[in-house]
């Protein structure tokens, strides 16, 4: 629950997803020569202490926990009372035992997120309100208006186009419900239209595709078709600066990285 100041009257924990997908080596990790990309320096500091920093000085976040496979390589890196939790097969996965482990409300984010704010966390916990799951969001004129030069996938709806910001809170535990959905169509992440078909299956809306396809579906709907097949409420929260959804994904993402934050001081 969110009091009338924006604070949660419940200590949120914050999850950041630090591990390798099962099979690959991140390419940029081995340009490094370093085993996992979550300790890649970046300005001169492992991403993963950046992440951490960020959220240690938000005062929505009253825990921290790292799910990554090889907690060694993480463990010197972390603030005191940081704890270490085994990554699952994929992110979902581990968000799910997360979950199970640590309760709600839990903020998920990633170490790659090396930009991260704590006047993001705020703003986006803010505006996660009443929904069982929140989903942080950067809208395509904003991101255009902040970022010009990143590219990024976008996400297509009749109200808004948008990119996601790494930012999940799963406020209640109703939002697991959420979770076992994303488990089903994760490996196609980067493929919206693969997605929409993969949602339309599991959400048994034969309209869903079709509204889609043709520039009618709205977030809301969407929200909607996922609310009556999970029982989970979800929102979007749009965020008002749209450097928020940059991540050091590829080299092209830590040379633009290193340059907003000599530009943020």
């Amino acid at each position: 629950m969110i009091s009338s100041s924006g604070a949660f009257s419940r200590p949120v924990t914050a999850l950041i997803l630090a591990g390798t997908r099962q099979g690959a080596r991140d390419p940029m990790a081995a340009a490094a020569g370093i085993s996992h990309k979550t300790i890649l320096p970046v300005a001169g500091k492992p991403m993963i202490l950046r992440v951490t920093e960020a959220l240690q000085a938000s005062p929505a976040i009253d825990r921290i926990a790292v799910c990554i496979e090889a907690p060694d390589v993480v463990r010197d890196l972390l603030p005191p009372g940081a704890e270490l939790l085994a990554a699952a097969s994929g992110p979902a996965a581990s968000v799910a035992e997360a979950l199970s482990r640590l309760g709600t409300p839990l903020l998920v984010t990633t170490a790659d997120h090396a930009l991260l704010k704590p006047e993001w966390i705020r703003d986006f916990t803010e505006g996660a309100q009443d929904a069982d799951l929140a989903i942080g969001i950067a809208t395509k004129d904003v991101v255009r208006r902040d970022v010009p030069d990143t590219k990024r996938t976008w996400i297509r709806f009749a109200d808004m186009t948008f990119s996601g910001c790494n930012l999940f809170l799963f406020r209640t535990p109703a939002s697991a419900g959420a979770v076992r959905l994303w488990q089903t169509i994760e490996a196609e992440r980067k493929h919206p239209l693969r997605m929409a078909w993969l949602l339309t299956v599991r959400l048994r809306g034969p309209g869903l595709l079709l509204r889609w396809l043709t520039g009618r579906l709205t977030a809301a709907a969407f929200c909607g078709y996922i609310e009556r097949y999970t029982g989970a409420s979800v929102r979007f929260v749009p965020l008002a600066d749209g450097r928020a959804c940059v991540d050091v994904d590829k080299p092209a993402d830590l040379e633009l990285t290193e340059r907003l934050l000599a530009e943020m001081g």
